[in-house]
């Protein structure tokens, strides 16, 4: 029997609940190490490709190109494609409820997150139409832009052939006043097994990171929505 990991224990708990847990506690130990390794491997990947076309966006602020979007002081933006779903006879769509929840969370981390890093979200409706939705949600920090008027989405492959959206992360660094490519939510685009969501967005959905925790697990049937009853 290996020995135990620590010697903390809950009140009521058996033997073979904590033989049970330090199993699974050495699993968790594996997958942060995992988890960092990779983390390592992603921030050591050579730049990627040079942003050469000028992107328009259009802020609270007015028009912004990409490398104005970085600020002062910043090298780093983080871009997060929002989707808003087409829907009946609306060519715009409304806002959809999973990048709903998403931004929920990031929203509040956003204040935070802007001390090193830029970070806004971006839908490609006009912005009164996202700001107002984001007001609806009681948005404060994150920055929200409209890339309606530019060929962002498609270029960054946040647009299907057919015009609909889909929910990417990007991130873009600055280096010697040029703008590159640095990473995006790839997995959306990968192989994945029978039946299992990418995941390409969980590492800023704590929503699916806390029903991991429960006995229920995430469900096969259930997705956030905007309203609940």
């Amino acid at each position: 029997m290996p020995e135990p990991l620590h010697a903390t224990r809950f009140p009521g708990e058996s033997d073979e609940y904590r033989n049970a847990r330090d199993r699974l506690l050495r699993a968790e130990i594996e997958l942060r190490q995992a988890e960092e390794a990779v983390a390592a491997e992603r921030r050591s990947l050579p730049l990627g490709g040079e942003v050469t076309a000028e992107y328009v966006f259009e802020s609270k602020a007015g028009p912004m190109t990409l490398a104005e979007l970085f600020g002062d002081g910043r090298d780093t933006l983080f871009l997060y494609s929002f989707m808003f779903i087409r829907e009946g006879d609306d060519p715009l769509g409304s806002p959809c409820p999973s990048c709903t929840s998403i931004v929920d969370a990031v929203d509040g981390e956003a204040q935070h997150l802007q001390q090193r890093i830029a970070v806004a979200a971006a839908a490609k409706v006009p912005l009164n139409r996202f700001r107002d939705h984001g007001d609806r949600r009681g948005w404060q920090h994150i920055e929200l832009l409209s890339s309606a008027g530019s060929k962002y989405n498609a270029d960054y492959h946040a647009e299907a052939p057919d015009g609909s959206q889909l929910p990417i992360a990007t991130v873009f660094v600055r280096r010697d006043g040029r703008i590159h490519h640095s990473w995006s939510s790839e997995l959306l685009f990968a192989p994945t097994d029978a039946g299992q969501h990418p995941r390409h967005v969980d590492f800023m959905w704590p929503l699916w990171k806390i029903l991991d925790l429960t006995p229920e697990g995430r469900g096969t049937d259930w997705n956030p929505q905007l309203t609940y009853s």
